[in-house]
């Protein structure tokens, strides 16, 4: 697994962070726990090739781009930005996004039950991303669009067509409480260093 920041239109810069380890909830890991699908990702120090394909380092992933919030046991907020590529098509068979840039949808959030998925807490938004290509895509309310900034509170693991028009509406992400704040910390306090 990799990371290129800023990827749009098949452009991106040339620095590539590479997966080191993955944590997730053990009830997840464990019993596919769907209230629990979510993954904290360690990455090796960025790396970028010169023209002669010899790798430098060139730091850590924060300092090189920022980074969002991370917030937990939060009150339902009225509404939420969700941010992904989306690539697939709708069941209804169009396809209005490209996933070739990052796309942003605003919609109103509330809990949602889905027998479907075996999950008794999840939230849902309005959003009319389609699953592929915006599965994980960040969750963040109460973004603040002139800074760019906002904490991540949910990420999308599962689309719904909620009204049976043939078109997705709904984005489904699990609720984040003080377990996925124990997994975030978990991932945080792990050392990743360098490749190069």
């Amino acid at each position: 697994m990799v990371f290129v920041p800023g990827y749009s239109e098949g452009t991106a810069r040339k620095v590539l962070y590479v997966g080191k380890r993955a944590f997730v909830h053990e009830e997840f890991s464990l019993y596919d726990d769907l209230e629990r699908d979510y993954a904290f990702m360690n990455v090796y120090s960025g790396v970028v090739a010169d023209s002669a394909g010899v790798l430098s380092n060139v730091g850590r992933l924060v300092d090189n781009t920022g980074a969002q919030g991370f917030a937990w046991g939060q009150p339902l907020p009225p509404s939420v930005d969700v941010f992904g590529y989306p690539a697939g098509p709708h069941p209804d068979g169009t396809l209005p996004y490209t996933g070739q840039t990052l796309e942003r949808s605003t919609g109103a959030a509330s809990g949602l039950a889905a027998p479907e998925l075996s999950a008794e807490w999840l939230l849902g938004v309005d959003s009319p991303f389609t699953g592929e290509g915006s599965l994980g895509s960040a969750w963040l309310p109460r973004y603040d669009a002139d800074r760019g900034l906002g904490h991540l509170n949910g990420i999308t693991m599962s689309v719904s067509d909620t009204d049976a028009d043939n078109r997705y509406d709904t984005g489904v992400s699990p609720y984040f409480d003080s377990q996925t704040a124990t997994v975030d910390k978990t991932a945080a306090a792990a050392w990743t260093g360098r490749i190069v």
